[in-house]
């Protein structure tokens, strides 16, 4: 790699200059917004390793729990706040569900707070796969995340992250549609106007993510365990951690998950339509090296749902989302399909290790102005040169974001990257005064400001204050003294009685449906499975891709 591309990337979005208020958006149209956070986090035995213990039975079902469950694999535990009016509520309700898990932990375990994982055992069975019961769904679940493993390792399986979705109100969109002079607004139904603007907020988001990536970035190193057996360009900083100077984020980069069948499905966000017959011609469609590792293994048990690019539409992985609520018997593309984008899925955020519930106010904040400020400001086609550069620049901020002398290049030319991070944000302040006076705080402007500090001073950002903790006592060190800090915590904030019941109740009630579940299976798990084979999507009654 040259200097020069060592010192420049290429991003492409519209001026910042020409994101400005209209004088339709008042305050009050903002105070419908909902959000919710879901929360991965590795759970840790004492001795620093992955957990092997099955999910707590305190907590109830996994297949059927609407606010605990796991994810990739058994340890990795993914925690789901309902849809909440404020950012202080949706981490208030955060908090008590850690609350919760600390409480049914086996002696000795922890959650771990980093994105990237603590310690794992060279061989990559030790990673169990997450058990969902004995019924057809919940067999299912598991063989999705034993093909997960079989086509990237099941160490892809460990890395943990926070989704922010949001969604905005429909007074706020009644009063847009209404104010719009395009003659396509005009004849447009709501939901396809709906649809349309949040595609052009999902569209610079992404064109923003080298943005959030510096600002948000927490994973500028990893446990040299992690990177058993393959080929990898980061350095030794101290005996079992490896990272990169100046790296950001590298659970977003070539070392996170990744899936090169997927660079030429042709998935795109320029409109819905093409969106979803991108995720449909993925999931139909056969990947020869897929193909090469099997169905079933010589004893004839299944190891993969399927040989196609996809196995399911949530293997797709992206820096955002659109989403629906999907029905009983629904995709999550046929939900779309169906009722329109309802809300924004926010991917691209590594867990902070500075807070114990692994997201500040100050990052939900900024998330929020900056969804606001991507859905408001001008988004033209994403084609794919643009989109190549984009992740070409990813690749770059993930490594050396922090660069003192990092430039980009711009529609305007060659620009410094910070300067062009500050010109964005000195254009989302107003955005953010709005929401302060939607929701009656600061919360929102203060947030831009500490992230303009992080700018000022890449010292501030995450990534390198995790760096400068991990100098001493590498990634495990850091992360594990952090686990013991906060499970010290919640020992000392037990839930309030009315809380605590009301999970017990959650608990029960999830095993009750699982056990439904189960007994309502009326063909074995081979037939069910051959359905899928056969001309897949086929829906199950029992659950959706959406809960996969």
């Amino acid at each position: 790699m040259s200097e020069h591309m060592v010192n420049q990337t290429v991003i492409d979005i519209s001026p910042p200059a020409t994101a400005t208020i209209p004088n339709w958006l008042k305050p009050e149209l903002l105070q419908g917004m909902l959000r919710g956070i879901e929360k991965e986090s590795l759970r840790m035995q004492a001795d620093g390793y992955i957990s092997q213990t099955d999910h707590p039975a305190e907590l109830g079902s996994a297949l059927t729990h609407p606010r605990i469950t796991t994810d990739y694999s058994e340890a990795l535990v993914e925690l789901i706040t309902p849809p909440c009016e404020s950012p202080q509520d949706a981490l208030s309700c955060l908090r008590d569900l850690h609350q919760m898990i600390h409480q049914a932990l086996p002696m000795g375990e922890t959650l771990w707070p980093l994105s990237m994982p603590c310690m794992l055992d060279q061989d990559e069975d030790k990673i169990r796969l997450a058990q969902y019961g004995s019924s057809n769904i919940g067999k299912f679940k598991t063989l999705y995340r034993h093909g997960l493993g079989v086509r990237y390792g099941r160490r892809m399986q460990t890395i943990a992250g926070i989704h922010y979705n949001l969604s905005f109100p429909d007074t706020l969109w009644d009063a847009w549609q209404n104010e719009s002079i395009s003659p396509h607004a005009a004849i447009q139904t709501k939901q396809d106007f709906v649809s349309e603007k949040y595609f052009g907020l999902i569209r610079n988001f992404i064109r923003l993510t080298p943005m959030v990536i510096y600002l948000l970035g927490a994973s500028p190193a990893v446990c040299a365990c992690f990177l058993k057996g393959r080929e990898h360009h980061l350095q030794t900083l101290t005996k079992g951690t490896l990272f990169l100077p100046n790296a950001t984020a590298l659970r977003m980069g070539k070392l996170g998950y990744q899936n090169n069948a997927q660079r030429s499905l042709g998935i795109h966000y320029n409109c819905i339509k093409a969106y979803i017959a991108g995720l449909k011609n993925a999931i139909g469609g056969v990947y020869p090296p897929f193909t090469a590792l099997g169905l079933d293994d010589e004893q004839g048990n299944p190891i993969q749902i399927n040989d196609h690019i996809l196995q399911l539409e949530n293997e797709y992985y992206s820096l955002i989302r659109p989403k629906q609520i999907a029905q009983t018997n629904e995709t999550p593309s046929a939900a779309l399909e169906a009722r329109g984008v309802a809300y924004v899925e926010l991917r691209a955020v590594d867990l902070d290790p500075f807070t114990d519930v692994g997201i500040s106010l100050n990052t939900a904040c900024f998330l929020e102005v900056l969804a606001l400020y991507c859905l408001m400001t001008p988004s033209p086609a994403l084609l794919a040169e643009e989109e190549e550069r984009i992740s070409r620049n990813q690749t770059h901020v993930v490594d050396q974001g922090r660069l003192a002398d990092l430039k980009i290049e711009t529609v305007s030319g060659e620009q410094h990257f910070n300067q062009w991070m500050t010109d964005h944000l000195s254009v989302m302040l107003p955005f953010a005064k709005l929401l302060d006076e939607a929701n009656g705080s600061t919360d929102y402007s203060a947030s831009i400001t500490i992230m303009q500090h992080r700018v000022n001073d890449p010292k501030l950002t995450l990534s390198a204050r995790v760096l400068e903790k991990t100098k001493s006592d590498g990634v495990w060190g850091f992360g594990y003294q952090l686990a013991q800090t906060y499970a010290d915590l919640f020992d000392d904030a037990p839930l309030p009685a009315t809380i605590a019941e009301e999970y017990a109740e959650y608990a029960a009630q999830s095993i009750i449906r699982q056990n439904a579940i189960e007994n309502s299976d009326t063909i074995d798990f081979a037939q069910y499975l051959q359905r899928w084979r056969a001309k897949p999507p086929i829906e199950d009654a029992n659950t959706t891709q959406q809960n996969i």
